[in-house]
């Protein structure tokens, strides 16, 4: 089967199940109005069916489920907690598959490499799985193989969602307003980003450097020498679940200093260093024999902008303290104003919210859902919130998950508070460093010397009236390409007009030339007259858009 009949048939099957849970409440959250007491609106669809249907799609679609549970302003609750249970287990590749894997990545038989290669894997993902080996100088490995022919498949279902994307935007008012497309291409990058394992070895060895404050936390490292694109060998790491620890290994080891110091480890990822591991479930998260916590599957980690890392520092914080206003700031800062944005409401909501999470007793506030309510309230009032928030949200409520499982009495919202407090002394102690001061008065300076040459000069052009000011580009503009559309659409109904009349006075004369019974000028006139009619009837209706709804970000 060729390329392009296969993009289709993944196309058609992904869109029949699209239109089967069209009407099944999935894709609504955007008509839901915030509900304040917390309850969730009334949906018909079966979510424990959507993600049975969800995961026979294939891997694209398992990785597409769990990003789709980052995105409370679109899937219901009920659809949202099936989500969260989305299964990336599937059954192992042939250890023949695996090794001609390996031996094409790294150059070498495996023999020549590993003193001892497990031929059953520790896991086996959509995307890869994990081998047990020992090198030749003795260190225990771990080492992940991408599944053979998986890039191909994804590169195909990627194209059809985009395709099926752009189409929606143009099509439907809730494509409109989230611009899936925008989504998608999003979903593209992080989802071929964790298909590269050079990517998550630098996440491994990035995190490794991070978490040097933090003795708690382990990350192993990874094996340069032994890793490519499609092939990432690291240190590996033996232990227990955070879930199914015993009474005696609680008793030996303090395992609340190990939730703490997750947390807060994971808070400086975010707001210091700028890095959002979106996947930080207990699965992915070991207690070592030492007593250590180990971190490990970094594939999915996103990258968050310094401007808008520290409005994301400056929301929590102004959350832990309980000043909804500045929450409603911050956020909108973060965001895309709609053209029906409600600004009042959306204040008010989320005031709200921000005044019923300050509270709740410290150990029962939920700080993800803090995050979750947010995105819903922004949505509802005609703001697109940025993807980080979601992320954020979603990090925190599996940061929630591990922590109870380790403390069950920690409080959360006490720590988030406190480290936040470090974070913003840090903040300002650096903002004062020799080198940044010294920087910001070179600025100062420059701008006092040139400020009154600059404003002698305004003021000799306005004496002489030779004040101007200029709009670059408009001849190349949009609104230019739309004028002259319309000048193009009015002279050619002149001469329609003219064209009909023209041949409505001809028909008047007497002529030795006629077709089926008419004179054959005047027809012809009339046949050009309809059919240049024609063409700007159908121009009309085939390539004009509707006009998208204006949008405006944030205040920088």
């Amino acid at each position: 089967m060729s390329d392009t009949s296969s993009g289709l048939a993944r196309t058609t099957r992904i869109l029949r199940f699209l239109l089967k849970y069209r009407g099944a409440g999935v894709f609504t959250g955007l008509d839901f109005d915030f509900v304040p007491d917390g309850g969730t609106p009334e949906i018909t669809g079966k979510p424990e069916e959507f993600v049975v249907d969800l995961e026979a799609l294939g891997p694209t679609f398992i990785k597409f489920g769990q990003a789709l549970s980052t995105r409370p302003d679109l899937v219901p609750p009920a659809y949202l907690a099936a989500l969260e249970r989305t299964q990336d287990h599937v059954a192992p590749v042939q250890i023949e598959h695996i090794r001609a894997v390996l031996e094409a990545e790294l150059g070498v038989r495996p023999s020549h490499l590993f003193e001892a290669f497990d031929e059953v894997p520790l896991g086996s993902a959509s995307l890869a799985q994990v081998h047990r080996a020992t090198l030749r100088d003795g260190r225990d490995v771990a080492v992940k193989v991408q599944r053979p022919g998986i890039r191909k498949l994804i590169h195909t279902d990627l194209d059809a969602l985009a395709t099926i994307a752009s189409r929606a935007d143009m099509a439907t008012r809730v494509g409109r307003r989230v611009h899936f497309a925008d989504w998608v291409h999003e979903f593209r990058k992080a989802l071929l980003s964790e298909l590269d394992y050079h990517s998550e070895a630098e996440n491994l060895s990035r995190f490794r450097r991070h978490f040097r404050d933090y003795p708690e936390l382990f990350v192993p490292a990874p094996l340069w020498d032994f890793s490519t694109r499609h092939v990432l060998t690291m240190e590996l790491v033996t232990g227990y679940k955070v879930t199914e620890l015993s009474g005696l290994f609680r008793t030996e080891h303090d395992v609340r200093d190990l939730a703490e110091a997750l947390l807060r480890g994971y808070l400086d990822q975010v707001l210091v260093h700028g890095d959002i591991h979106a996947d930080p479930h207990p699965g992915n998260l070991l207690v070592m024999e030492d007593g250590r916590l180990a971190l490990f599957d970094l594939g999915m980690v996103v990258h968050v902008p310094p401007r808008q890392r520290d409005r994301l520092f400056r929301l929590l914080f102004a959350a832990v303290d309980g000043r909804g206003e500045e929450v409603a700031r911050e956020a909108v800062g973060m965001g895309i104003r709609l053209e029906d944005f409600e600004a009042d409401r959306y204040q008010r909501e989320v005031g709200q919210l921000v005044a019923r999470y300050a509270a709740h007793p410290s150990a029962s506030a939920s700080e993800s859902r803090l995050l979750f309510d947010i995105v819903r309230i922004s949505t509802a009032c005609g703001l697109r919130s940025p993807s980080e928030l979601s992320l954020l949200g979603k990090t925190l409520a599996h940061l929630e998950t591990v922590c109870r499982a380790l403390d069950p009495r920690m409080d959360m919202k006490r720590v988030v508070d406190r480290h936040l407090d470090r974070v913003m002394g840090e903040r300002l102690r650096q903002s004062l460093a020799p080198h940044r001061v010294a920087s910001e008065l070179m600025d100062l300076q420059t701008l006092t010397r040139e400020a009154p040459r600059k404003l002698s000069d305004m003021l000799s052009l306005l004496a002489d009236n030779r004040f101007q000011i200029r709009v670059s580009g408009l001849e190349e503009s949009r609104l230019m390409e739309n004028m002259q559309k319309i000048a193009n659409r009015i002279t050619t109904g002149l001469i329609v007009a003219a064209l009909i009349i023209a041949a409505a006075m001809i028909m008047r004369i007497e002529t030795e030339y006629r077709l089926f019974g008419y004179p054959a000028l005047a027809l012809v006139l009339f046949v050009v007259a309809a059919g240049l009619g024609i063409s700007i009837v159908l121009s009309a209706l085939l390539r004009d858009r509707r006009a998208r709804p204006r949008e405006e970000s944030g205040p920088r």
